[in-house]
Formats: C-alpha cells, sequence, structure tokens
C-alpha cells in the first residue's frame, strides 16, 4: 500500500514560509501557503503548491488568527501544520487547536509550550536544573509600580519582558527610574500586539553583555541533542541582526556549561522539536540563563552550515514520529555568519522602510547561501516585519567566512527601499567585530551610533501595466492571466496599501512622522503646551514602535488621526 505524502499548511509568511516550502519539497511533501491582503502577491505565495487567503491586514484577522487557520487547513487537506517563527509558533493554544482537528503540529507538545515559552516557568525550570541565573521577578508584574519597586530594590538597569514572547518584542531596557512607566506601558502594548499577551516580569538586565545561544534538537523518545553555539550580540533594539556558528572567543569550560545547561533545561521539560536556549554573558565572564525559544530561530542556518544537518526536515522527521538522525554534538565543520537582510534605514535609527522592492540582485559563489522571500518586484508591506532576506556566508574558518562575506555583501544590490547592507558592510570592516569581539547587545546603539549615513528617502512607483492577476475561489488564490490593457485606467494599489492624506506644512512647525506606519496614539493633548525633547506620539510598523519626539517648544496642534496610516515625512501636527 502506498501512502500518501504528507500536505504542511504553513501558519506564516515571508522569508520562512519559503524556507518552509523547500523543506517540504526536500522532503517529499506538499506545501499550502495563507495569505493576508497585503501578501496577495507574495514569494510564498507563488512558490506554494497551493495558497490560500486569510482575508484582513492586522495580524490579528490574518497570522495570529487561530480559528481561520485550522479551518483553512482542514479544507484543504493539510496533514501538518507548522508555524514557523513569530506569529502563533509560541502559542500552546494554536499547538492545541491544531492537534483538537486531527493534524499533526511540527513543534513541541502544547504542555512543553506553556512551560518553556512562559519566561517566569521557565527561569524555574533554569533554576530547579542548576542553570546559572540573575534576579528576576517570580511572576509576572501587574503594573509599573511594581517594576519600580523591583529597580529600587535590586537597582538599575532592569529588564521589562514580554512573558510569552520573544524575538526582542516586548521588550525594554529602563536605566532612568522616571521612564519606567511608560516603558511597561509599551512593553505591554508590543507583546499584546506581537503575541496576543500582555504580561511582562522583570529581570536585572546585565550591561553590554554577549548574547550566546545552543541550538537544541529533540524527538519523542527522549532524546536530547545539543548542535551548538551562536553569537548574536549585534542587535538593535533587542532584536538580531548578525548571528554567527560557533560562538566565538569562549572557553571550552564555558562552551561546555552552556551545552549542558541547554540540554539539561530541555530534557527536564520533555521536549521535543527544534529549539533555543539563550543566555547572557557579561564582561566579567557572568553566565545567565534568559530565555527558551520554543521554535525554529531565524538564525536556523548558521548551525546549518556548520553541522551539516537540515534543521526543518529534521522538524518534519520529529512531528511524523521518527527518531533523531543525529545522535551526538557534531563537531563544527568551519564557521558561518548570518545576516539580516531587513528593509530598514540603518542610518536614521533603523527604522522601517516599507514598500516595492525595484532591485534585488542577490550574491553568490562559494560558501554564499541567501534565504529570500522577496525579489525585484516583491511588496514589502508595513503590517508585519521589515526581515526581506537572509545572507549565510560560510567558510572553513572565522577569517575565511569574514573575507567570503565582505565580497558577498558588496555584490548584495537592494533599491526601492532601504536596507541594513550599510550597516553590515561597516562592520565587517570594524575591527570590534573582526578582531577585538569587542561588541555586546547595546555596541550598535552606543559605540557604533552615528556611524552609517542616511538612505536616500525611497519614492514608491507605481507600475500602471497588468497582463497577471489572480482571484479567490472559496478562498483559495487561483491566478488568472488578462489582457493588458483591460484594467487600464482603474485605480490601483498595492495590496493592503491605506492611502492616508495628511496637512503638508513646509516650515519649522511641522511635527514630521519619522516612519510610514500607524498614528498609534497621542500621548501629549491638543492644544497643551510641550516640551522639546519630549514624547509626543506613538507610530507603529512592522511590529515596532517608534516614538515622536517633539522638535521645539511651544503648543501642539494634532493633524493626524489616531489609527490611520500616515506616510513617512508627513505633518502628525504643528508646534507653534
Amino acid at each position: 500500500m502506498t501512502i500518501a505524502p504528507h500536505k504542511v499548511l504553513i501558519a506564516n509568511r515571508g522569508e520562512i514560509a519559503v524556507r518552509i516550502i523547500r523543506a517540504c519539497r526536500d522532503y517529499g511533501a506538499q506545501s499550502v501557503a495563507v495569505y493576508a491582503d497585503p501578501d496577495a502577491d507574495a514569494m510564498h505565495v507563488q512558490m506554494a503548491d497551493e495558497a490560500w487567503a486569510l482575508p484582513g491586514t492586522s495580524s490579528a484577522d490574518t497570522y495570529l488568527n487561530i480559528d481561520a487557520l485550522v479551518d483553512i487547513a482542514l479544507r484543504c487537506g493539510a496533514t501538518m501544520v507548522h508555524p514557523g517563527y513569530g506569529f502563533l509558533s509560541e502559542r500552546a493554544e494554536f499547538a492545541r487547536a491544531v492537534q483538537a482537528a486531527g493534524l499533526i503540529w511540527i513543534g513541541p507538545q502544547p504542555d512543553t509550550i506553556e512551560k518553556l515559552g512562559d519566561k517566569v516557568q521557565a527561569r524555574k525550570i533554569a533554576m530547579e536544573v542548576g542553570a546559572p541565573l540573575v534576579k528576576g521577578t517570580s511572576d509576572p508584574v501587574n503594573s509599573a509600580a511594581e517594576v519600580l519597586d523591583f529597580a529600587i530594590t535590586h537597582g538599575l538597569p532592569v529588564a521589562i519582558k514580554a512573558a510569552f514572547g520573544g524575538g526582542g518584542r516586548g521588550l525594554k531596557v529602563a536605566w532612568k527610574l522616571e521612564e519606567v512607566e511608560e516603558l511597561y506601558l509599551s512593553a505591554t502594548r508590543e507583546a499584546l500586539s506581537a503575541f496576543g499577551r500582555a504580561e511582562c516580569y522583570v529581570e536585572q538586565y546585565l550591561d553590554r553583555p554577549r548574547h550566546i545561544e545552543a541550538q537544541v534538537i529533540a524527538d519523542k523518545y527522549g532524546n536530547v541533542v545539543v548542535l551548538g553555539t551562536r553569537d548574536c550580540s549585534l542587535q538593535r533594539r533587542n532584536q538580531k541582526l548578525v548571528e554567527e556558528a560557533p560562538a566565538p572567543f569562549i572557553t571550552q569550560s564555558l562552551r561546555e556549561q552552556i551545552h549542558a545547561a541547554a540540554h539539561d533545561i530541555c530534557a527536564h521539560a520533555g521536549y521535543s522539536g527544534a529549539g533555543t536556549v539563550e543566555f547572557l554573558l557579561s564582561r566579567d565572564g557572568t553566565l545567565s540563563f534568559l530565555e527558551v525559544n520554543t521554535r525554529l530561530q531565524v538564525e536556523h542556518p548558521v548551525t546549518e552550515e556548520t553541522t551539516g544537518l537540515d534543521i526543518v526536515v529534521e522538524q518534519l522527521r520529529i512531528a511524523e514520529g521518527l527518531p533523531l538522525s543525529i545522535q551526538a554534538t557534531p563537531a563544527p565543520r568551519g564557521h558561518s555568519f548570518e545576516f539580516r537582510i531587513n528593509a530598514e534605514d540603518a542610518g536614521k535609527g533603523y527604522l522601517p522602510t516599507p514598500g516595492k522592492v525595484t532591485v534585488f540582485r542577490a550574491p553568490g559563489g562559494p560558501g554564499i547561501r541567501v534565504d529570500s522571500g522577496v525579489d525585484a518586484g516583491s511588496s514589502v508591506p508595513g503590517s508585519y516585519d521589515s526581515l526581506m532576506a537572509k545572507l549565510i556566508v560560510t567558510g572553513s574558518t572565522r577569517e575565511q567566512a569574514i573575507a567570503r562575506a565582505r565580497r558577498a555583501l558588496r555584490e548584495f544590490e537592494i533599491d526601492g527601499v532601504a536596507s541594513v547592507l550599510p550597516f553590515h558592510r561597516a562592520v565587517m570592516d570594524d575591527a570590534d567585530f573582526t578582531k577585538e569581539f569587542a561588541v555586546h547587545t547595546r555596541w550598535i546603539e552606543t559605540d557604533f551610533a552615528g556611524r552609517i549615513e542616511f538612505a536616500p528617502r525611497q519614492t514608491p512607483k507605481t507600475d500602471e501595466t497588468l497582463t497577471r492577476t489572480w482571484i479567490e475561489l472559496d478562498g483559495r488564490r487561483v491566478q488568472l492571466g488578462l489582457p493588458a490593457n483591460l484594467l487600464r485606467g482603474a485605480a490601483l494599489s498595492e495590496p493592503g496599501h491605506v492611502v492616508q492624506t495628511t496637512h503638508e506644512l513646509v516650515n519649522e512647525t511641522a511635527v514630521e512622522a519619522p516612519i510610514s506606519g500607524l498614528l498609534h496614539s497621542w500621548l501629549a493633548e491638543e492644544g497643551k503646551a510641550v516640551r522639546e525633547g519630549e514624547v509626543i506620539a506613538v507610530m507603529e510598523a512592522m511590529k515596532m514602535e517608534v516614538q515622536v519626539v517633539a522638535h521645539r517648544s511651544g503648543t501642539l496642534k494634532q493633524h493626524a488621526v489616531t489609527g490611520h496610516s500616515i506616510e513617512a515625512g508627513s505633518a502628525l501636527g504643528e508646534i507653534t
């Protein structure tokens, strides 16, 4: 009897959806993409064997909509669900809903996700197995006052962290007592927006630490293998930009301590699937457990390149009930870097720059791998993450990988949106990273700050010709060819694009929008006096909050309305 191949619904978008589609093809499984309105013509939608619509733009209506995702999985005949990373990947209720529908969940069991995904409970497990830890709250905090009490008791800085999230979202670091309240409120807003839960906890923040993590893989038979370490210290806004494997410039005894702690935490929790145990390493050598990410990591390719193991295929094998294909930690086969290619202006505080990619020329040659979710002609929506692609560079030594990275970064060309390529090129010529390794998690925002020039302001371009389009039949995406002139004259825009007209002020009174995105809230009242440097509003784009600061003192007059989409450079209001 011939067993039908598995059909995998990918509950995600962009680069990681493309990565999973490719793993499904290697494994002999069919892939099903889902898409929100802004992603209707995205690369992952075009590449999958099938694509189904999640009508809407917001994450809550689409990629965080458990009922809609499970419904599509059942309607399309999927047998497995892969959550990717972000969105619902660490939500136990999604895993339970998938299993309750009779489908195979590609990831840890829901109980394990709850134990380790809850950062407070994960700390307790780490304590039970003897992993190193800094001081923190034993339960989520209920108010800014509790954060303030902790800071007064244990000292500054303190980290306010989403209890049910990761990836740097819902994480704020307070360096002054007077900023605690707003940072607590901002952390809870971001956590709710990104993960659907607002709870946060507090712990001591190690100043200028390195970020080191261990990749773990485990099957359903109790076998747990640590695949190796990664260093992810180059971060902005607590989100990684460059990662490498294995973690350089650490002693063998420290590496063994990291491996042992990661193994023991996952074994104690009954882990299965791919996961990552993260640590902070302070300048004085103090090692502290940070969290467990109960999912695939963005930076998994550097471990794949240095071990030879396809981690996504291994996830599929484990979910199907097969034992691990590897039994012990492999010796690293060289050194690998990953560069996250985000649609951000590195010279302007790494502000997101959604828009249309007009040029995308990826590098090639020995040791070069590019995992991309876009190509020339793709749109980068402002509703989701800014990650466009990942450049992975591998060499037999760290020095060779650095030389190859310099060559590949020079070859890489992107236009239409700003990218962080200028940052990556500068970093690979900086001795702090390439030779002395004096970097830390705040190095980009402190020691390195101000070294990148602004990118040119990107102007959206409209292509008025239409030779191909698509229709939805009962929610399923089907391509349709039409004569080029059929819809000429119709008002076309990018899927999901919202046009908002604002008052254009061309004098020194204008309060300009620092990014293209939603005006989340006004913090200063209409007609009230504000001071230069005061935070007067909050904008949101690509899952990040950006503060709007008064550029002068005076009386605020609001023009933009909260909840509306604003173009970068447009006037939110004026200060007279």
